[in-house]
């Protein structure tokens, strides 16, 4: 009956954490289109800065589906599953500079309470790895979080 219920508990930190590459990807298009159709006097700052981004985006992504792989599981890898899966919405386009950052604001938001979720799941599971690599990617969304607040006034 353990077994049983280490299997589950392994399913749902693979849909856990597949729920989470289809989110980085779509956010790492978004991402994209903000980098290079961000206009005005913060064009400067916010190319850069959505550039890191998108960067630091494909190494979770990327840090995720191996962990899925690791654990025997199979990441979403096609655009279908990504907006099937995804709680991230894409980008609209023509957003301002402003609805930018206040819409990577609220992605981060989501991405933060949903690795939460992971961490938990994880934990459950006795699955220390991927709860380590959740909260360390938390920390760094909370960090942003903070740095766009402020940029924000």
């Amino acid at each position: 009956m353990a077994t049983k219920n280490k299997t589950n508990q392994a399913k749902s930190v693979e849909q856990v954490l597949n729920r989470q590459v289809a989110n980085l990807n779509v956010l790492y298009v978004k991402i994209h289109n903000y980098h290079w159709y961000v206009k005005g006097p913060n064009f400067f700052t916010l190319h850069v800065k959505f550039e890191e981004f998108y960067n630091e985006v494909t190494v979770q992504m990327d840090e995720i589906a191996e962990r899925i792989l690791t654990l025997k599981g199979s990441p979403a890898a096609t655009m279908k599953e990504y907006l099937e899966l995804s709680s991230i919405q894409e980008a609209a386009g023509g957003e301002d500079a402003k609805t930018m950052v206040q819409n990577l604001i609220e992605d981060f938001a989501t991405l933060s309470n949903e690795y939460q979720e992971g961490i938990e799941v994880a934990e459950a599971a006795e699955d220390q790895p991927t709860s380590d690599m959740l909260t360390g990617f938390k920390a760094d969304l909370e960090k942003h979080m903070w740095m766009l607040r402020s940029f924000l006034g």
